[in-house]
């Protein structure tokens, strides 16, 4: 073995013959598990009842001065918070930090059943010692000679429990392909989680301390550099050490692939001391306990250490504290029980003769698969053998679905009140409950909030726009009034679902750099916000007040009165305007429900968007067709306020620049329909102008004509009337058409569909009705289907084949 502590690749079949294992046996029996040397170390797998189960034996037999834990060693201050009678698992400690290079995260969790949590437990119980002795996670993250690791996905948990080493090595994988397993969890299952509980202590660990072994034989020292894991197991050696020169007995808990390298030295020994004493330029680091949730720590939804289903093995816990002997058979049929339950109120047909046959199967299975007892997997083979109907579908699959949830479980922990207790999350929660949220269960709730009618109502959706705002993960609005984006606003309630879990804590913990309540954050990160926004976009100001005044926050919007003032008067961009404009005077609509009082700067801000989007009315000849969309939007909203009765509406300037604007003959043809058919129902244009626009279209140059059906979409944004009770304009139309070419025909179709598309069905069938009296046809006839394109050709080619056959015979 070389010094780095691990066997060259070249080396590693070597292992399997009994010369290696015998080595190994006689390392466990040495240095490993002997209850009379001075340290002993306990290998694990994280989240494992049965290390837990057998952990327990080993401090009772061994009766350790000390315990050291692979944990990060900033949360050595909240191992009192972590074995507090009022912290209930799981629970996780949350290290984040941020320097130069950005912000990094990482979880370390706790169920009841992990045997690093087991372990202080009982410490405290016995009043032994404990402390954790791992690296914290900034130490490998930022080191700059191991490789760069695969970027992270922004939901992805990361844990310095990882376990894919573990899990993925060679030897595993020809194990589990030796034994018919599918997976190493099952394999781990069966060897040391049912298995496990036959055998003494010391053969359990030495089963552990192998098998982990031999995984780590199949990692060159690079792949072990590039993980990280030398580093750390070098401070780990040394906190080892250390504790060994202060007493006489001391337990080491790691990961199972930790124990043999914190045997042998490694080349990070010389060096971790220069480099984990170098000072981090800028660097701020917290380490804070936190809740976490069943669903978060199962392994199959991306948490990358520990084992699945974690609920079923927290059940199993419970029942080996009980001292049962039946541990697995009494879980699995607690589950069969409450599986049956949950498919009959889903009004699923299943009977009970099934769950007898599918409990009859689990020990079936146990038995042909050589396991004492049938667990988690038998279960679900049961499962889908006895109670899924026939093939496999999504139609069937409702069974395996709630068997999933019920082995995952739904549950959230909860920490002790403790000094690091964050305030913003201390007001979430407050927030939260004076509503009656739920946030003790994982899943998606709903509430449904009727904005007008219920002060509770509007209270609760402002709270849900503030915590959106902070952390977009918790709710999200499924239907009502979008106030932003300014759709359904005809609506008068609001659907929201949301979900809470630690990384919703995570991320409030994140923000309490903003503020210690979610107003106050939520005020400060505006703020920011603010200040990125230049000062002559008023649409962007006015939109952040709007979503000030929607968080509740009314005072903050206030302040935003005069930054959007000064913005109006140096905006010059219509568009922008128009945006400030139509937020401006919802708000104003709307000032009762938003929280505001009749107060008289609004009204003011109003008219002077009003007046400034005016004065910007000749710019639109020289607007970009992207643009049209939302110009017209805001020539509708300047007309409807110019028809208003509202006095700071009053004055003809409106008019008199949409009048100087139809007289520019740079004016884009969408536009122009939009102004005529404005000026026209104000009274400043008469009707027949829009025909005789129209004309001029149609009978124009090729270019004039090919944007008719641009002027007819203006035209049809502002008034249908205009084509659907007078002839004129259909008979010019109808013109146009006949007399278009086959390929220009089809080039204006698309924009002539588009310009149509304003009109409702009823109208569009009155407008069918007057073509067919044009044509001098029945109503029913110009809904007949065309013929196909290709019998056309067909007939067309038969057609000239007869005429030149009548033609050679001369009978035509």
């Amino acid at each position: 073995m070389d010094r780095l502590g691990t066997v060259p690749p070249a080396d590693t079949a070597v292992l399997s013959d009994a010369a290696a294992l015998k080595q190994l046996h006689s390392l466990f029996e040495s240095d490993v598990y002997n209850l009379n040397n001075r340290t002993l170390y306990f290998p694990i797998r994280h989240h494992s009842p049965a290390c837990a189960h057998h952990l327990l034996r080993v401090i009772e037999d061994y009766k350790p001065e000390m315990i050291l834990i692979e944990g990060p060693e900033s949360g050595n201050s909240l191992i009192s918070v972590l074995t507090d009678e009022a912290t209930v698992p799981p629970v996780s400690l949350y290290y984040t930090y941020e320097d130069e290079h950005g912000r990094e995260a990482c979880y370390y969790p706790m169920l009841r059943y992990s045997p690093e949590y087991v372990a202080l437990k009982e410490a405290k119980r016995r009043d032994i010692s404990a402390s954790f002795m791992d690296l914290d996670y900034r130490h490998v993250s930022r080191r700059t000679d191991i490789p760069a690791k695969p970027a992270k996905t922004e939901q992805q948990d990361v844990s310095f429990q990882d376990e894919t080493l573990l899990a993925s090595s060679d030897f595993i994988n020809r194990l589990c392909e030796k034994t018919n397993c599918r997976s190493f969890d099952e394999l781990w299952e069966k060897v040391f989680e049912i298995g496990g509980l036959e055998k003494s202590t010391r053969a359990f660990v030495q089963d552990v301390f192998t098998y982990c072994t031999l995984s780590r034989m199949c990692y060159t020292p690079e792949r072990l550099i590039a993980s990280g894991d030398l580093l750390r197991e070098a401070h780990m050696r040394k906190r080892i050490r250390e504790a060994g020169e202060k007493h006489e007995r001391v337990l080491v808990i790691t990961g199972g692939f930790h124990t043999y390298g914190l045997l042998h030295e490694n080349v990070y020994e010389v060096e971790q001391e220069v480099h984990l004493q170098e000072p981090a330029s800028e660097m701020q680091q917290q380490m804070y306990p936190m809740v976490y949730t069943f669903a978060e720590a199962d392994r199959l939804n991306g948490y990358a250490s520990g084992m699945p289903y974690v609920y079923f093995y927290d059940q199993i816990w419970g029942e080996l504290l009980r001292s049962s002997g039946s541990a697995y058979r009494l879980t699995t049929l607690n589950v069969l029980s409450r599986l049956m339950r949950k498919l009959r109120e889903h009004e699923e047909h299943v009977s009970t003769s099934d769950a007898i046959e599918a409990y009859s199967m689990i020990q079936g299975l146990a038995q042909l698969r050589g396991k004492r007892e049938g667990g988690v997997y038998e279960l679900m083979d049961a499962a889908l053998s006895s109670f899924v109907k026939g093939e496999l579908t999504l139609a069937t699959d409702k069974p395996l679905q709630e068997l999933q949830l019920l082995l995952t479980g739904d549950g959230i922990g909860s920490v002790a009140p403790n000094a690091f207790h964050i305030p913003i999350v201390e007001d979430f929660k407050t927030r939260c409950t004076e509503f009656k949220l739920q946030i003790r269960t994982t899943g998606q709730h709903k509430k449904v909030l009727d904005l007008y009618a219920k002060p509770e109502h509007r209270l609760l959706s402002q709270l849900f726009q503030c915590i959106a705002y902070l952390v977009p993960e918790f709710a999200k609005r499924q239907a009502g009034p979008d106030w932003i984006a300014q759709r359904d606003m005809n609506l008068v309630r609001e659907t929201w679902e949301y979900m809470y879990s630690s990384r919703i804590e995570a991320r409030l913990i994140e923000n309490s750099l903003y503020g210690g309540t979610l107003a106050a954050a939520a005020t400060r990160k505006m703020e920011e916000q603010m200040q990125d926004i230049p000062n002559h976009h008023s649409g962007e100001l006015a939109q952040l007040m709007l979503h000030a005044l929607l968080m509740g926050l009314q005072e903050t919007a206030l302040q935003l009165y005069a930054k959007v003032r000064a913005a109006l008067r140096t905006d010059g961009h219509f568009l922008s305007l128009c945006s400030s404009l139509t937020i401006l005077n919802r708000v104003h609509q709307h000032r009762r429900l938003l929280g505001l009082s009749d107060d008289p700067h609004l009204p003011e801000l109003v008219s002077e968007a009003y007046n400034n989007a005016v004065d910007k009315l000749l710019q639109l000849s020289r607007t970009n067709a992207d643009e049209h969309d939302g110009i017209i939007q805001g020539l509708k909203l300047l007309a409807m306020l110019a028809e208003s009765s509202e006095e700071q509406f009053q004055d003809t300037t409106f008019r008199n620049q949409l009048n100087e604007l139809l007289r520019d003959p740079k004016l884009p043809a969408q536009l122009e329909g939009v102004c005529i058919a404005i000026a026209s129902g104000l009274g400043d244009r008469s009707r027949d102008e829009i025909a005789e626009r129209a004309r001029g279209y149609i009978h124009g140059t090729p270019e004039q004509m090919r944007q008719t059906a641009l002027f007819l979409q203006g035209v049809f944004t502002v008034a249908r009337d205009a084509f659907l009770y007078e002839d004129q304009l259909l008979s010019e139309l109808n013109g146009l058409i006949e007399q278009l070419s086959y390929d220009d025909f089809i080039a204006m179709i698309p924009e002539l569909r588009l310009a149509f598309t304003y009109f409702t069905p009823m109208e569009t069938g009155l407008i069918a009705e007057r073509v067919a009296k044009l044509h001098q046809v029945e109503p029913d006839e110009m809904s007949t289907p065309v013929l196909d394109e290709q019998l056309l050709m067909q007939f067309r080619t038969q057609d000239e084949a007869l005429r030149k056959e009548f033609a050679a015979w001369k009978l035509i």
